[in-house]
């Protein structure tokens, strides 16, 4: 079985629970924050709708620089601005990084990836390792934070892993 073959259920798995969460958010609170240093609702429903389209990046680059050298902008994802936007942004990067990863070879997946900061190497891991944790298992803790702020908003919690207080059968 293929490194793809093993990532994808998970994958599946991971969006499917995702999903759900963020058609939760409420439209009309998009702009509300926890704290004061916080992200704003929104800022955070939007960071995780961007967030599998880092697994085209992830695959399909050896690196990324979050301070280039040469004085060019890193990469910005948009703030989405309705819970329609942000569906449809999380549908096409999880299309994309979906077929970006059946399309990886075993080869591809052990090749090192390394983050930049300022042309200065930061860390390298392997493509499968920086998929789990750049990606997945970046994911899997906004999505815990995204449960947080939609309790604070009094909408109900769906169910990930397991009932919720709002869900309680499974």
């Amino acid at each position: 079985m293929s490194i793809a073959e093993r990532t994808l259920p998970a994958f599946d798995h991971l969006i499917q629970g995702t999903r759900a969460h963020l058609a939760a958010v409420p439209e009309d609170r998009l702009n509300w924050r926890p704290h004061e240093k916080s992200w704003t609702l929104g800022e955070l429903a939007s960071h995780m709708a961007n967030l599998p389209t880092w697994t085209v990046a992830t695959l399909g680059q050896d690196e990324l620089d979050l301070a280039p050298p040469d004085g060019g902008d890193p990469p910005r994802a948009p703030v989405h601005d309705s819970v329609a936007d942000l569906l449809r942004a999380f549908d096409q990067g999880t299309s994309a990084a979906r077929a970006a990863i059946e399309g990886t070879s075993d080869e591809e997946f052990t090749k090192p990836w390394t983050l930049l900061v300022g042309g200065e190497a930061r860390f390298s891991l392997p493509k499968v390792a920086m998929l789990r944790a750049f990606v997945m298992d970046h994911l899997i803790h906004h999505r815990g934070q995204l449960t947080v702020y939609l309790r604070l908003c009094d909408v109900p919690v769906n169910q990930t892993f397991g009932p919720t207080a709002d869900f309680p059968d499974m």
